[in-house]
């Protein structure tokens, strides 16, 4: 009896063990199968095969990235030196004997183009800020034509007849054409000047272009800054010969030394009573309108608002010909002027004028005094004013 409650017990205990090793195997991942002989190099081997591919991948996109840092760094230190390696000449876009000009990069490091340019971004701000027109960077915010529009029709008080909007790289070039045209006509400068900014060139963002043509416009409408002078910089000039491209570097003058009164160089007694005392002005006022009207009158012209009307030159030359006694020719003089054009030709006339009747070269320009800037007009008549005070 005894050893069969031992054997039963042992029975109970093996049966137990059965259960807990298949829970265990149920419980634990299904072995893998096994792997015939010589399977585990196999694996070696392809796992040894795709790590190369990758490392090579990997090699291929390094050097990738050193060439693009090795471009990157040539285009910083010495993208327009006259050495740099030939590129083809589709790259450039060039005709036979074309030629493409560029600033050099060290010069936008020169202290005083930075200046000129900071000077003509605030003067462009000045002016188009009723517009709410905002210029941070020259080359990207004028190379499409729409700014310098904006621009001209301020200075010239004329609306251009382009679109108002351009998208398309023709139809802004267009829309530049026109706004150049009009700048050349106003500027009348000569025509190897007007090379200096061209279609291509500005919409090309090229930034001596940009500024030639914002000095040649600043100075000619005799604009309240004071540039810097003497700004000089390297160009670099690529020309298409021969189907290869040829290098040059040139320095190139932006600015020049300025005497006249327009870069505001020197003060007189008129800064000081505009800057320090402008409740005298009235007085000033109040003693020149009585002597022209004394002179005018005798025509019978009378002048009511001196910060007007002389602004077209009309009045200026009738008041010296009565002056001087003398009749002026109404060929000489556009009588009733219609453009800016013809006001600043009437004003340098009545310059001209001055000049023959002995008095001294007007410090303002005639710009001035189209542009109704009022000091420069009371500085001319009050000169009058001086020499023919007395005269009945």
């Amino acid at each position: 009896m005894f050893f069969l409650n031992f054997c039963f017990l042992l029975l109970l205990t093996e049966h137990r063990q059965v259960r807990l090793l298949r829970n265990v195997n149920m419980a634990s991942p299904r072995p893998k199968s096994p792997k015939p002989p010589g399977s585990a190099k196999k694996d070696e081997k392809e796992e040894s095969f795709w790590e190369k591919i990758g490392t090579l991948g990997r090699k291929k996109r390094i050097k990738e990235v050193q060439e693009v840092q090795e471009e990157g760094k040539y285009a910083i230190d010495s993208p327009a030196s006259p050495t740099v390696p030939d590129l083809p000449p589709e790259e450039y876009n060039l005709e036979e004997n074309e030629e493409r000009s560029m600033i050099e990069p060290k010069s936008y490091h020169n202290p005083k183009l930075r200046e000129l340019i900071s000077v003509l971004t605030e003067w462009i701000n000045d002016e188009l800020a009723e517009q709410r027109i905002i210029v941070k960077d020259l080359e990207e915010d004028l190379y499409d034509g729409q700014v310098l529009q904006k621009l001209l029709e301020k200075l010239t008080k004329r609306k251009l007849d382009v679109p108002e909007v351009t998208q398309s790289e023709e139809g802004q070039k267009q829309k530049l054409r026109i706004v150049l045209e009009e700048s050349n006509r106003v500027l009348q400068q000569p025509r190897w000047s007007q090379q200096k900014w061209t279609v291509e060139g500005i919409h090309s963002k090229n930034v001596v272009a940009i500024v030639h043509l914002l000095v040649a416009l600043a100075r000619h409408f005799r604009a309240p800054v004071r540039l810097p002078e003497n700004v000089v910089v390297n160009v670099v000039v690529v020309q298409k010969r021969d189907g290869a491209l040829i290098h040059r570097t040139v320095q190139e003058e932006l600015t020049s030394t300025y005497g006249d009164l327009g870069m505001r160089c020197e003060r007189d007694a008129f800064d000081t009573l505009f800057d320090h005392a402008p409740d005298k002005l009235q007085v000033v006022k109040k003693s020149l309108v009585p002597f022209v009207n004394k002179q005018l009158n005798k025509v019978n012209l009378e002048v009511i608002d001196l910060d007007t009307q002389f602004h077209d030159g009309v009045f200026l030359v009738l008041l010296l010909g009565l002056l001087e006694g003398f009749f002026v020719p109404l060929h000489a003089f556009h009588l009733t002027p219609k453009d800016f054009e013809q006001k600043v030709h009437n004003v340098t006339f009545s310059f001209d004028l001055m000049q023959d009747i002995g008095l001294a070269k007007p410090k303002a320009s005639p710009e001035d005094i189209v542009n109704l800037d009022l000091k420069s007009t009371l500085r001319v008549l009050y000169n009058l004013f001086t020499k023919y005070k007395n005269l009945s």
